[in-house]
């Protein structure tokens, strides 16, 4: 019997049980080897401009097909998990990738590329919300941490993007995507091992009953439908806001780096780099302090505590923007896995589309919103751009506005 379905409340014996952690750990290890297909796309770019003669509007579109599917339909895939959720479905959205990435390596032209980065993407769209909701039984009492390892898995397989470039595709060219195939035979094994587990306590849940429900969501906040679709819609605003100035220091500070201080391409990827190994770190230490001082509070420091930082980016000189940037990914990405535990809190019983929201739409339109911003660069100039964007942050302020998800008293 799992440990996890007979623990009465939030305890860390739930969190520390043997059933549960392995669990935890194998769907992160999913979540990394699903993001690197994915960060495969992107990584690609340089080589598949070469190969197939493509134009910057093919490659746009690619980034446009792979984000429509890998994010905006993620909320729809969760609601339908909501209502039935199967859980060999996961398998088979690694299925579906492992496709994508035979026909991203084999592709004579743009048409069939482009068909098979949906592939890559309906794969993702089907993960993220099942893998949610694996990591929502999963994590016992410590659902900050349990979302913190979960979301750590990403966040590292999509930092393994450069690494990728340099030691598989640049080498190996456009049949080097091969190498993810890998990635998805991995991932489905492991699928393999969860998805039964996962299915036992599907059972469990439903054989509860509304009263052992209410034990095992840990949600407690008690609020009218009405109050969590203000307080989801703001957090989605929040969330979408953060994911626009991430857009803007992760796909052109490097642009800002060449022009304001002359730094080379090779020398630019430095600071980027700092900015996502600190994004990495911070993802699983907020979800930890998140469990101890309270999740509205934590997306409040994360997007907030960044402003001073932001605002000053723009003007340093070069030797200050390093630690700076570091700072910068080590806070902002605090609230990372946060945001999805508290959209959860907030809609327990429909645990797949709040993950779907807060990972999927949100952060789908963030990847639009990359679009309008080199738009505006373009316009403007690179400069003043990201003295622009350094304001974004100031959205954070409207956490305050949150239900508090601690119980007074």
């Amino acid at each position: 019997m799992s440990t996890a379905t007979q623990t009465r409340g939030p305890g860390p014996a739930a969190a520390a049980s043997l059933t549960v952690l392995p669990v935890l750990f194998l769907i992160s290890f999913v979540h990394m080897m699903n993001d690197s297909m994915q960060a495969t796309v992107p990584a690609l770019y340089t080589i598949l401009e070469k190969s197939l003669n493509l134009s910057y509007v093919q490659l746009g579109w690619l980034t446009f097909a792979l984000n429509m599917t890998s994010s905006v339909l993620q909320p729809v895939v969760g609601i339908y998990t909501d209502r039935t959720s199967k859980p060999y479905l996961l398998p088979f959205g690694m299925a579906l990738s492992l496709l994508g990435m035979v026909g991203i390596a084999l592709a004579p032209s743009f048409w069939v590329l482009l068909f098979a980065v949906v592939f890559v993407g309906f794969g993702s769209a089907i993960f993220h919300p099942e893998g949610s909701r694996v990591v929502w039984f999963a994590a016992g009492g410590k659902r900050g941490f349990a979302q913190s390892v979960y979301q750590v898995g990403g966040n590292g397989g999509s930092s393994l993007a450069p690494l990728m470039t340099v030691f598989i595709f640049v080498p190996l060219g456009q049949i080097g995507a091969l190498w993810g195939t890998a990635f998805a035979l991995a991932a489905i094994v492991a699928l393999l091992w969860v998805a039964p587990w996962y299915k036992r306590q599907l059972a469990d849940w439903k054989t509860q009953g509304a009263a052992g429900k209410s034990k095992r969501v840990v949600a407690g906040m008690s609020l009218s439908t009405r109050h969590v679709l203000i307080a989801m819609g703001l957090l989605v605003f929040i969330v979408f806001g953060r994911s626009w100035y991430s857009a803007g220091i992760g796909n052109y500070y490097q642009f800002f780096l060449i022009e304001h201080y002359g730094l080379t391409a090779k020398h630019a990827q430095v600071p980027v780099f700092l900015f996502l190994l600190a994004g990495v770190i911070g993802t699983f230490f907020g979800g930890v302090i998140a469990d101890k001082i309270g999740m509205k509070k934590m997306i409040f420091l994360s997007i907030a505590g960044t402003i001073p930082f932001a605002i000053a980016l723009p003007y340093l000189p070069l030797f200050w923007a390093y630690p700076f940037m570091f700072v910068l990914g080590l806070i902002l990405n605090s609230g990372f896995s946060v945001a999805v535990v508290y959209a959860q809190h907030l809609m327990p019983t429909k645990v797949g589309m709040a993950s779907g929201l807060t990972t999927g739409l949100a952060f789908g339109m963030g990847a639009l919103g990359a679009v309008v911003l080199g738009a505006i660069a373009d316009r403007l100039g690179m400069v003043d751009m990201m003295r622009m964007i350094a304001f974004l942050p100031l959205i954070g302020l409207f956490a305050l506005l949150l239900p508090s998800d601690r119980k007074r008293g």
